[in-house]
């Protein structure tokens, strides 16, 4: 995609948790028309799939829900069907599960890490296909659905030793000062119990494996419930997994999963058995989510919405800015959390960048996601092809100048094209609203501080970026009045992360952090110790007791 955009400026120098989706129906569909029965869809038995799929795991499959049928989003052609969980067996996996944390429990750290390197290397051995179904239900191109799997690989290592290495310190007592002689100190971590994962459409796959290694590793068991529109995403990775417990003899339930909507979601909110509810969606239903934890004084890790803006200064290297507003505000059709949403140029480049990326757009090949040649796929669901029509026309309203896009492209499927809208005010609601689809406000700036305010005004607070060359600059933008966001980068567009750095953001995004750094503390709790290892009693604080 780089190289394109790259040869396009030379030339010119020469998205559930409360309703499942209508397009996830319980209608009778013939079982011709199944693409897994398709022969050029062989590898999806690969993956274990077949016309009808039991949609529950807790050590044993089954599923007693409604019927669904995924479909494709390239061509809105049915997939396969699943039969998610009704609310008994949602209790009954619960129940399997805090049974199994009973024995994973008691495994020690390396050995939990060795089973999680076991699932890395199975996921290694079933990427293509499984990248494949990624592709085929979500809609992403094929490329980035492999390499959603590779970053559920990437995190079971990192995890594997991130297994010998969590830990509390000893801590200086005050027998240090002769005041309590004979004590210690110490900070002990340990497992919350049950993990509850509720993951997006999106990331079918990578924000599952996110919490599930980390968590696994900190002696915790897994309760997975994935978008209502994959699936048949989280049955193939769930088959994997399991596949790997059961050559350790350890019990399935260590590694749960429940398809379904609103009732399952909800009742993994309000369960007080989940220790850490992982809530990745939309601001809206995260609130919702957030309330029904409080109300239980529960655990949460939350990753909501993002309206991410890159600034480009006067002296930025364009050569960068180009490719790179481009695969952020296009990848993955505007899917991502890390989408760029907000283009900001200072008005001495404004014009020159926007031909640019407009002229770049323009050369996007858009087709079938799991063509090698497509860098471009369809919208997830027939429903964001309306929130991007609606969007546009708001825009239009509240002053917006259409440079590109704009219009549902005339092909099977949920195909729109990438946008582009200059002219509008800062502070525009539609400018302000996070759009899960690929439509790009650019903005028009004077001056530094007028750049970092508007970078910081809207609600949301996940991923930013500027384009300097200005070191002054860079670390007044990392420092304490620069970017109010968790992602903060420079030169690099806003989507995107790496594994050894906490992936999350502040505001309306949540607060959540998964991944790397320390966000292992998240998935377990802490106790302070005092040892006291003497013959005698003393009091804090000098206290004498008689």
């Amino acid at each position: 995609l780089i190289r394109l955009i790259r040869a396009g400026c030379k030339h010119k120098h020469k998205h559930t948790l409360i309703k499942l989706s209508p397009s996830v129906g319980a209608a009778a569909v013939n079982m011709s028309t199944l693409l897994v029965n398709r022969p050029q869809y062989s590898w999806l038995r690969e993956l274990g799939l077949s016309e009808d799929n039991d949609g529950v795991y807790n050590g044993s499959w089954g599923g007693q829900g409604q019927v669904v049928t995924s479909y494709c989003p390239a061509n809105n052609e049915p997939i396969a069907r699943v039969r998610p969980a009704t609310m008994a067996e949602y209790e009954e996996t619960v129940q399997k599960a805090q049974e199994a944390w009973k024995v994973w429990a008691d495994v020690p750290a390396p050995k939990r890490g060795e089973v999680v390197r076991q699932i890395g290397d199975a996921l290694r051995g079933k990427i293509k296909a499984l990248g494949s179904l990624v592709s085929l239900e979500m809609g992403k191109i094929y490329v980035e659905g492999v390499g959603e799997v590779q970053e559920y690989v990437d995190v079971c290592d990192y995890a594997v030793g991130l297994s010998r290495m969590i830990g509390g310190p000893i801590l200086p007592s005050e027998s240090e000062f002769r005041l309590r002689p004979g004590h210690a100190l110490i900070e002990q971590w340990n497992p919350v119990g049950l993990v509850g994962v509720i993951t997006a459409f999106n990331f079918p796959v990578a924000v599952y494996g996110w919490n599930n290694a980390i968590a696994l590793i900190c002696g915790n068991v897994c309760l997975w419930k994935g978008a209502p529109t994959t699936p048949l995403t989280s049955v193939a990775v769930t088959r994997i997994v399991a596949e790997v417990l059961e050559r350790n003899h350890l019990p399935g339930a260590i590694c749960s999963m429940t398809c379904g909507g609103a009732d399952i979601g909800t009742a993994m909110a309000k369960d007080e058995r989940v220790g850490l509810l992982s809530f990745t969606g939309s601001t809206q239903v995260g609130k919702q989510v957030a309330m029904m934890v409080q109300e239980r004084f529960g655990r949460q890790l939350l990753e909501l919405g993002g309206n991410n803006a890159i600034i480009v200064f006067e002296d930025a290297d364009l050569n960068l800015v180009v490719p790179s507003a481009v695969f952020a505000s296009v990848g993955t059709a505007g899917q991502r959390c890390t989408t760029t949403r907000r283009l900001m140029l200072h008005e001495s480049v404004h014009d020159d960048v926007v031909e640019r990326i407009a002229k770049a757009y323009k050369q996007i090949r858009i087709g079938d996601p799991w063509d090698p040649s497509t860098l471009y796929g369809p919208l997830h669901t027939k429903q964001a092809v309306q929130q991007y029509l609606a969007a546009i026309e708001q825009a239009k309203q509240q002053g917006g100048t259409l440079v590109c896009g704009g219009k549902i492209m005339d092909r099977p499927g949920n195909y729109v094209e990438p946008t582009i809208i200059t002219g509008l005010p800062h502070d525009a609601p539609i400018v302000h609203t996070e759009t899960f689809v690929p439509i790009l406000y650019v903005l028009k700036f004077k001056t530094e501080d007028e750049a970092f305010a508007w970078n910081n005004e809207v609600k949301q607070g996940l991923s930013s970026s500027i384009f300097t060359k200005d070191m002054g600059r860079v670390f007044r933008w990392l420092g304490p009045k620069g970017s109010d966001c968790g992602i903060v980068n420079v030169n690099i567009p806003t989507s995107g992360a790496e594994i050894g750095g906490a992936f999350g953001g502040e505001k309306h995004t949540g607060g959540g952090r998964e991944s790397g750094s320390d966000s292992w503390k998240q998935y377990m709790r802490r106790s302070t110790c005092t040892i006291n290892y003497s013959k005698d009693l003393p009091l804090a604080q000098g206290i004498k007791f008689e």
